[in-house]
């Protein structure tokens, strides 16, 4: 008889190993599927601003060959 008790006590013991094995995993599991969700979070939020965030530096260089134009367009003026 005691060796019938011994044996199940194994064997639920084994089982509440395996039991937190599989605790284990699926905690580890949800902090990776957090750290996922937030990385594709902040993903989307940099390809929406480089999307709607204006070029300065071609509008200063469009304003920077209209003003050089016009200085040698003075010049050319005063030449004649």
């Amino acid at each position: 008889m005691m060796e019938i008790s011994k044996n199940k006590l194994e064997e639920l013991l084994s089982a509440i190993r395996i039991r937190e094995e599989d605790d284990d995993s699926k905690k580890l599991l949800w902090v990776l599927a957090v750290i996922g969700a937030v990385v594709a979070v902040v993903a989307i939020a940099f390809a929406v601003y480089r999307f709607l965030t204006p070029n300065y530096l071609e509008e200063f260089e469009d304003d920077f060959d209209d003003d050089f134009d016009d200085y040698f367009d003075d010049e050319e003026d005063a030449d004649k």
